[in-house]
């Protein structure tokens, strides 16, 4: 009997390529939902389906035990983020979920340059009074020689360490842990043992740690009123719920930030009532970080990959 799977991450279904082949070439019966699911989404159907190459999907512990009940056998992420996982029900169910890591750093480490350069340059604005025929020409910010505090070190941290270093950016970096070899391969970037040290240093701040109890919120209204560098901007390509919302904007309204740059929402898909919506000084990309086709494509075959190895142990 062919394995049922479902299919929910939505770069996986838009972006052609090798992962598709692969996925296909396997005697599997796929069905492909559009991604992010809600519990409420997953509840009906977990049951029927033998694995799951999910995205941010809700695998809330019912959900998993609603699961297990049926069919399901193991979750392949696509993608690196487990934060939407309910990891230990699935431990206790005994359903093994993996992950991509290691596979989409270059794109999105280039994302928060792109992000970093296009408010800078103000080149989201002009590009509209451009369209409209308008010459009026705004006066932007050369990031070389300024200090990008990455906090976070991990392949997507590293990989834009260095990218910046080419951009004549100071670097400097901070992590629970410290990687002796990178810091020693690259002293161009150094490495600092107090997280409020990229709060008072940093020009700009990027945001590269997974989302968990100990950093949800790490940029809240404390530390923008009392420890960050006036006038920083916050870059966020990890997670929504890394800062709070409204502490964001009240920091901006009050000059004590410059601006917000986010590829992620702790809602998402975005919300009319999002509070950033709209706001000044905010720029906002649909998570597209990693969504190149070279990105997309490794991320998929690894998924498939992943999906393939955790089935061939359930058997």
């Amino acid at each position: 009997m062919s394995r049922k799977i479902l299919l929910t991450s939505t770069s996986f279904q838009d972006t052609p390529g090798k992962h598709q082949e692969l996925l296909a070439a396997q005697d599997y019966e796929v069905t492909a939902m559009r991604g992010p699911l809600k519990a409420t989404e997953l509840l009906p159907i977990i049951a029927e389906f033998d694995a799951v190459i999910c995205g941010d999907d809700e695998y809330t512990g019912e959900v998993l035990r609603k699961g297990k009940a049926g069919r399901l056998q193991c979750i392949s992420k696509y993608g690196v983020g487990l934060d939407k996982i309910d990891l230990d029900a699935a431990a206790r169910l005994g359903i093994p979920v993996s992950n991509c890591p290691g596979v989409n750093h270059t794109a999105v480490a280039e994302h928060v340059l792109a992000l970093l350069l296009t408010y800078e340059k103000n080149i989201h604005i002009q590009y509209n009074t451009v369209k409209q025929a308008s010459w009026r020409r705004l006066t932007g910010h050369e990031v070389s020689g300024k200090t990008l505090g990455i906090i976070g070190m991990g392949a997507i941290g590293k990989a834009l360490a260095e990218k910046a270093i080419a951009f004549g950016l100071q670097v400097i970096g901070y992590d629970i842990k410290r990687d002796e070899r990178f810091f020693a391969a690259h002293p161009q970037c150094q490495y600092v043992e107090d997280i409020n040290n990229i709060f008072a240093q940093s020009d700009y701040i990027s945001l590269h740690t997974p989302l968990n109890e100990q950093t949800r919120k790490i940029i809240n209204k404390e530390v923008i009123e009392e420890r960050i560098k006036k006038q920083a901007i916050i870059i966020n390509t990890a997670r929504g719920g890394l800062v709070d919302s409204t502490a964001i904007i009240e920091g901006i309204e009050t000059g004590k930030i410059r601006a917000y740059l986010a590829d992620v929402l702790e809602e998402e898909p975005i919300c009319t009532d999002e509070v950033l919506l709209g706001a000044n000084n905010v720029i906002i990309t649909p998570h597209v970080g990693s969504r190149t086709y070279e990105s997309v494509e490794r991320q998929g075959i690894m998924a498939v990959e992943n999906l393939i190895k955790l089935l061939s142990r359930s058997i």
